[in-house]
């Protein structure tokens, strides 16, 4: 059985830097394309960043130039290091793994961006 499982989320003060983890178990974690994605109470899922099996990585337009997205193979997990938080980027996180055509969610980890 596949778990997605991000954590690292919580309060931080706009300005300031927080570094999300999503691990992953019961699967080959080097065969898994990884995102980030992020919702904002009332707004749809946004996609943030993809990183591939390997380490190719892109960015949507809210992510590109503040947020690095990474992978750790040894480890099963990928990183979001996220920079110069602001309230708008107040939302909870989830992390998806794809394998051919079948995609796993975690749970999400919240964001708070405020003073």
């Amino acid at each position: 059985q596949v778990q997605v499982v991000e954590s690292g989320g919580g309060l931080v003060q706009p300005g300031g830097s927080l570094k999300l983890s999503c691990t992953v178990s019961g699967f080959a974690f080097r065969d898994l394309l990884m995102r980030w994605y992020r919702q904002a109470p009332g707004k749809e899922r946004e996609w943030l960043a993809i990183i591939s099996v390997g380490g190719v990585t892109n960015y949507g337009d809210s992510a590109r130039g503040r947020f690095t997205i990474t992978r750790d193979n040894d480890k099963s997990s990928i990183y979001l290091q996220m920079d110069t938080l602001q309230p708008e980027d107040t939302a909870v996180y989830y992390c998806k793994a794809t394998r051919g055509a079948e995609d796993y969610w975690g749970q999400g980890t919240q964001v708070t961006v405020s003073s």
